[in-house]
């Protein structure tokens, strides 16, 4: 049973909630809770998309600094590639996945909203990557993600200055994708993930392998992966479903079973 990490599912939305307060810092227990959560997500079926959530106050403040600040060189090599991993299982789920951000998600909390396909936040929010101001770098895929996601130069300013960004700069410059009222955000974030639980579950998963693993590559191979995975769904219930609808009844009204 997990202490800090529960995933709680209705009408297929799983909702992986962070619950370590105050602030839900993120120290190893935590880091490998949230890696349990990501791989039931993945393994479950009446899962169809995921909502990254850290309560009413607060998504993620960052690392626990004082597990951290006792651990030498040797400790964190050890440990850093498993905290890599244990974030990465969350950008690994093949579904669609939000971030509904309150408060702050700075550190690893913004390094884990950087994990999910959607960021979604509230008007009075901060994000961020301070580890500068405590003489270190993002160590859990910050600076790789972030500069994919805001460019090179914008994540290097950020990085560099350690600076807290609020909400209407971070949709400004893509860090998050949407801003609402900080009520509206685990709403919101609902309502985007339900549009997905009755789609079709093995194209949506093609379509974020193809995006997520094109973009690590040249685009030569990225054209040949998309080529794979497209053409790999014709073996699906759901694209026979989907054609035979759209040759009956016209666009947008199949039912699909997600196989």
């Amino acid at each position: 049973m997990s202490e800090f990490v529960r995933l709680e599912v209705d009408g297929g939305v799983g909702t992986l909630r962070l619950d370590r307060p105050p602030m839900n810092a993120l120290n190893k227990q935590l880091q490998e809770e949230i890696r349990a959560a990501a791989v039931e997500a993945t393994e479950r079926t009446d899962v169809r998309s995921v909502i990254v959530y850290g309560g009413e106050k607060v998504f993620a403040a960052g690392a626990d600094i004082k597990e951290m600040e006792a651990m030498s060189h040797v400790d964190m090599a050890e440990r850093a590639p498993r905290l890599s991993s244990a974030l990465t299982a969350v950008a690994e789920i093949p579904k669609p996945t939000v971030a509904a951000i309150t408060g702050y998600a700075l550190g690893g909390g913004y390094e884990l909203a950087l994990c999910c396909d959607r960021r979604i936040c509230g008007d009075n929010v901060k994000v961020g990557q301070p580890e500068i101001l405590l003489g270190i770098i993002p160590g859990a895929g910050g600076t790789q993600r972030l500069s994919r996601l805001v460019g090179p130069s914008k994540a290097k300013e950020i990085i560099y200055t350690g600076r807290f960004v609020e909400a209407e700069e971070a949709i400004a410059i893509g860090m998050v994708d949407e801003v609402v009222a900080p009520d509206d955000v685990y709403p919101t974030a609902r309502r985007w993930a339900e549009q997905f639980c009755s789609g079709p579950a093995r194209a949506l998963a093609a379509a974020k392998a193809a995006i997520d693993e094109g973009l690590d590559t040249d685009l030569g191979s990225g054209l040949k992966l998309e080529s794979h995975v497209f053409s790999a769904l014709f073996a699906t219930e759901d694209r026979a479903t989907g054609m035979r609808s759209f040759l009956e009844n016209g666009p947008g009204k199949a039912t699909f079973s997600g196989k």
